[in-house]
């Protein structure tokens, strides 16, 4: 009996741990292959929520085509 594959990590979780992840780096005491370790996770979960955000963008901009004829534009983050 196999058991069914488990899901990828939401957006919202990723970040979490990447936040975790940041906390834990910043841990004057931590061992070399231990911040290692923890960057190589961090970056693998960086490109997963980049990947995430690309995707939500393309079907946002493909729901603007269908819905309404608008014109699809780029979706730029303002900075605060």
């Amino acid at each position: 009996m196999s058991s069914a594959p488990t899901p990828p990590p939401s957006f919202e979780q990723c970040l979490k741990r990447l936040e975790a992840i940041v906390t834990e780096l910043e841990r004057a005491d931590l061992p070399l292959e231990d911040s290692i370790r923890l960057f190589e996770e961090g970056m693998a979960l960086s490109h997963d929520c980049r990947r995430q955000l690309d995707e939500a963008e393309a079907k946002i901009e493909i729901l603007m085509k269908r819905n309404g004829g608008l014109q699809a534009e780029p979706f730029e983050l303002k900075d605060e």
